[in-house]
């Protein structure tokens, strides 16, 4: 039965014990649009047109042009080494390969029957995850775009409507954040499960049973299995800054800064 975590519950449970400064282990310096990382704890950060992979240890590695797409509403590195580009503006999908080259064609939605699907990302077995405004509802298709699940209208499952900014599959759960609402969470059957109240999530990362959590400037994890919530330190910012966005692998932590990409080592809890 669909259940909702009670926000009582999850204050109850929030942590606040001090924590050591993480060590900066490299910094990528640039001004990025958007930036994301994969398992194996690459980085690929987006800048105007043109899209670059850092290794962990900040190393450049490719570069490469995406021009051709519009504007990235989505860099999703759920299969590492070959990222999902998606351009809501555009309609267009692309699979990038090892190199940051095009695999296989560009694909236009409105042209293969999803004519308002304004967010994407990567699932198992090589399928997608679609967000269709006109219908309010998650499609997941196959490789031919085929659709094999879907959610129904999420208002008439939440009593809400929601407005998705993010989504994210992990060990066949999606988890979806809608800011006014908090994280959805859906089986890979579409079936609704539960909503986690996170609210004003600006941008999160599920990894290892947890969720990690950008908003207000703070970085946060939250156990999945426990229902703690611990405010994670942060290296030390210069003066005004603000973190965009920040992301976990391989022990690490990667922030997104608005003049450069900081790599430091996950403190001990």
């Amino acid at each position: 039965m669909p259940r909702t975590i009670t926000l009582f519950a999850l204050l109850a449970a929030l942590r606040v014990a001090p924590q050591s400064a993480p060590q900066v282990e490299a910094v990528i310096e640039g001004r990025f649009d958007a930036f994301t990382t994969d398992e194996l704890g690459n980085v690929y950060a987006l800048r105007g047109d043109e899209l670059a992979l850092f290794n962990p240890r900040g190393e450049s590695w490719l570069r490469n042009s995406v021009k051709t797409f519009g504007r990235i509403a989505v860099l999703d590195a759920f299969y590492s080494l070959k990222p999902l580009l998606f351009s809501a503006e555009q309609g267009q999908l692309a699979m990038l390969d090892n190199t940051l080259s095009l695999q296989g064609s560009v694909i236009n939605l409105p042209r293969s029957g999803f004519p308002q699907v304004v967010l994407a990302c990567a699932s198992v077995q090589n399928h997608f995850w679609f967000f269709d405004q006109r219908e309010g509802e998650l499609i997941r298709v196959d490789a031919q775009l085929r659709p094999v699940a879907a959610t129904g209208r999420i208002d008439q499952l939440i009593g809400l409507t929601p407005e998705p900014v993010q989504m994210q599959e992990l060990d066949n759960w999606l988890y979806v954040n809608s800011p006014r609402q908090g994280i959805l969470v859906f089986d890979i059957f579409g079936t609704y499960a539960r909503t986690i109240p996170l609210t004003d999530v600006e941008r999160f990362e599920v990894r290892h049973r947890s969720l990690y959590l950008v908003r207000a400037g703070r970085f946060e994890r939250f156990d999945l299995r426990a229902l703690d919530l611990t405010p994670l330190p942060l290296p030390s910012l210069h003066a005004g800054e603000v973190l965009r966005d920040a992301r976990v692998e391989q022990g690490r932590m990667m922030l997104l800064l608005p003049d450069r990409i900081v790599i430091a080592r996950l403190p001990a809890p």
